[in-house]
């Protein structure tokens, strides 16, 4: 009769802790080599400018000039199809419309769509935005895991099984594939939680069909919330964080996996759930949650909200070791493009306040906005600065989706459900490029060395 492994695969053993250290021995290199060697670590040289790789007509970041040969750091900014973000939101919100279906149209087709093509290009995300049957109940509802990205990840690798043209990479296919991700990504990670939440914490399940006359901001907050309920503040300012995190330039980590992956010409599938891995990572996707909890920890650290020196201490601390997770770190300040400021936080901040007002939270967005006037000195006094530093978007987004009632969770499939417009831009870009498959080159260290017999080996 067959009997269960008795193998803990959780297990870590001395065994492996001793193994483990032949790996640490085995990559440990000389900080000196990268120099030596002119090898751009982390793609950045330096001064933190990125190592060209490609090309691209999607988005540009943008965070400095030249001026006479030399680097001058700027007030950042962020465009979309050679579009100010800015101009994007402004836009779309004095029409108090919803901007979501409008600006993914416009990285998906280099254009902004007219009247006509965007109720027919919204009517067809409605369309698409339902899962195969039997999907929640045999898919989602099954082995649900307490990490809503790998849930994710999972369910799209899953429905690679339910297309019958999965591998077909030509642009057509690839483009009903993307917008089909686009339109199920917040079904599979809302019903996920929920999935989670219902079988390990025992609440109540709630599945809500998703409505076609809605929004994707409008469907997340419906489909999430047990009443279905929410405010028309509540949903433009999901609208706009969504856009916000839309798309990055094309060389931040997820979306450089999307294009490594797809030069390969693997299927769809494959490549939004290398992404989703990527993304996954806490130097990546993770960082707001660190923010909300640094300001948990702040809040309880901190007595008057109001005394500057109080806060400047705190933070401090934080730069020394000795507060919150004692990484040394103030998440949510700094990034590794912007210097003066993140376009993307500062477009932010003014509905995350209007926000805070309406939750009775003012007093909270105050000291938020303290720490984002004090941190960069307090850092200039502890480090060196090699540029200039500022919050970022992270530093708000987790605030405001706390204010939203999202539940951590969930924080980073909300990014995940963004940017899958964008690395959808990105894919079809690759694709059509018929570039070359992307292969980097390592400078391999390691001397040659003479086989040992097994019975000569001490």
């Amino acid at each position: 009769m067959y009997q269960h492994s008795s193998i803990n695969y959780s297990e870590i053993t001395p065994e492996l802790v001793l193994l483990s250290r032949y790996c640490e021995s085995a990559g440990d290199v000389d900080p000196e080599l990268y120099t030596k060697y002119d090898v751009k670590r982390g793609l950045r040289d330096l001064n933190g400018k990125g190592v060209l790789t490609g090309l691209t007509n999607i988005s540009d970041v943008r965070a400095s000039i030249d001026v006479n040969g030399e680097r001058i750091p700027t007030d950042g900014k962020l465009f979309y199809r050679g579009y100010n973000v800015e101009d994007l939101i402004n836009g779309f919100s004095a029409d108090h419309r919803f901007g979501f279906e409008e600006i993914t149209y416009l990285l998906l087709f280099d254009r902004l769509p007219n009247k006509a093509e965007l109720a027919s290009f919204t009517e067809l995300l409605a369309h698409y935005r339902s899962l195969p049957t039997s999907f929640v109940r045999d898919i989602i509802m099954k082995a649900p895991s307490k990490d809503m990205m790998n849930t994710l990840a999972r369910s799209i690798l899953t429905l690679y099984s339910y297309d019958d043209r999965a591998d077909d990479v030509s642009l057509p296919n690839v483009l009903r594939q993307c917008l089909q991700l686009i339109s199920m990504c917040p079904l599979l990670s809302i019903y996920g939680y929920q999935a989670y939440s219902h079988y390990h914490d025992g609440n109540s399940l709630y599945i809500h069909p998703p409505k076609p006359e809605l929004s994707m901001a409008e469907n997340i907050l419906h489909i999430l919330r047990p009443d279905g309920n929410f405010t028309e503040l509540e949903a433009r300012i999901l609208d706009i964080a969504l856009i916000l995190h839309m798309e990055h330039g094309g060389g931040n980590n997820s979306t450089f996996t999307t294009r490594v992956v797809t030069s390969t010409l693997s299927d769809t599938y494959s490549v939004m759930a290398a992404a989703i891995g990527s993304l996954k990572g806490p130097r990546h996707g993770g960082a707001n949650i660190k923010v909300v909890k640094m300001f948990e920890d702040m809040k309880k650290e901190v007595k008057d909200w109001k005394d500057d020196e109080e806060i400047s201490n705190y933070l401090s601390r934080l730069l020394n070791k000795d507060a919150f997770d004692r990484a040394g770190l103030i998440y949510g300040v700094g990034h590794a493009v912007y210097s003066k400021s993140d376009p993307r936080a500062v477009i932010f901040k003014s509905y995350v306040e209007e926000l805070s007002k309406e939750k009775g939270l003012h007093d909270e967005f105050e000291l938020y906005n303290r720490v984002e006037s004090l941190a960069p000195s307090v850092i200039a006094d502890v480090r060196k600065m090699y540029k200039g530093v500022s919050v970022n978007v992270d530093f708000y987004s987790g605030f405001v989706y706390r204010m939203l009632g999202l539940p951590m969770e969930l924080f980073t499939p909300i990014f995940a459900i963004a940017r899958m417009s964008g690395w959808s831009a990105h894919r079809l870009e690759e694709l059509a490029a018929n570039s070359k498959i992307i292969r980097p080159a390592y400078m391999t260290l390691c001397e040659d060395r003479e086989y040992t017999e097994l019975r000569s080996r001490k």
